[in-house]
């Protein structure tokens, strides 16, 4: 485990974990190689690098989605070998949503594919929503609401299925400056309620300092692995203007500008041979 996180057991365990590809012309292309992660449970782990270095595959693999080349990953003791409930994901759109359902249904649906009875579905749905700050919007079908609040039903969809790990690919990305800087103060409201485990995949080191108890570094691709990590330690809220915001925000940049760097001089030279 990584000196600079907790000396917890590991809920989470990347160990060694490399996934190649088959590309169009036969050619064999290695997104990850050797790559090594412990997260503690109660950790918010935000991922952080340039385009192309991997850490949506990163979360595919934790996720189910694929599996691993080489290496293994293992939740709770347990190698992960496909989708399970213990592992929710919220997707960076909000697409996931049934229309013809309502918030409330929405939340419960997973409960209910799981065979929970219906006063225990209801009543968890209920309590999820509220958590997320929807009481009073049980009834509305999702074309009713705001993009913000579409991602909080798909938050508390899957919080309600009390899942060991959250698992979020840019869920903000696709919202308005202020409605996702509303979204990461709500998230971080839920995780200090909830205190569920989040892997958080994200490009915006601004968006990883509000949000983590740890960021991680990805080096540019291909190959890509953990250039390392950084322990978010900043007392109460969090506000861009603190000095301690200010310093590890720093500390992320001066870790990630090589690693931009080497991702656009890569992307020059694949457009060159093209």
């Amino acid at each position: 485990m990584n000196d600079m996180q907790s000396s917890l057991p590991p809920l989470l365990t990347f160990s060694d974990v490399g996934k190649s590809y088959q590309a169009l012309n036969g050619i064999a292309y290695q997104a990850i190689r050797g790559f090594n992660l412990d997260i503690t449970e109660g950790d918010f782990f935000c991922l952080l690098g340039p385009t192309g270095c991997g850490k949506t595959t990163i979360l595919s693999m934790l996720a189910g989605f694929e599996m691993p080349t080489s290496g293994s990953i293992r939740l709770a003791g347990e190698t992960i070998q496909g989708t399970s409930a213990d592992r929710g994901v919220v997707f960076q759109s909000h697409d996931s949503l049934y229309p013809w359902l309502t918030a409330l249904e929405n939340v419960e649906f997973g409960l209910r594919m799981r065979g929970v009875d219906k006063a225990t579905r209801r009543e968890r749905a209920i309590q999820q929503l509220r958590i997320v700050g929807l009481a009073g919007q049980e009834k509305k079908h999702p074309q009713e609401l705001s993009g913000g609040m579409k991602q909080r039903i798909q938050i508390a969809r899957v919080l309600a299925n009390r899942p060991k790990i959250l698992l979020m690919d840019e869920p903000f990305a696709a919202l308005d400056a202020q409605t996702r800087n509303l979204m990461q103060q709500e998230l971080r409201r839920i995780w200090l309620e909830d205190r569920v485990s989040v892997l958080f995949i994200t490009h915006d080191i601004d968006e990883a300092v509000t949000l983590g108890t740890h960021i991680g570094v990805m080096q540019a691709g291909p190959a890509s692995n953990l250039k390392g990590i950084v322990r978010v330690e900043i007392d109460g809220e969090r506000e861009r203007t603190q000095s301690s915001f200010i310093e590890h925000y720093r500390q992320v940049h001066a870790m990630i500008r090589d690693e931009v760097d080497k991702s656009r001089r890569h992307e020059l030279s694949q457009s060159a041979g093209a």
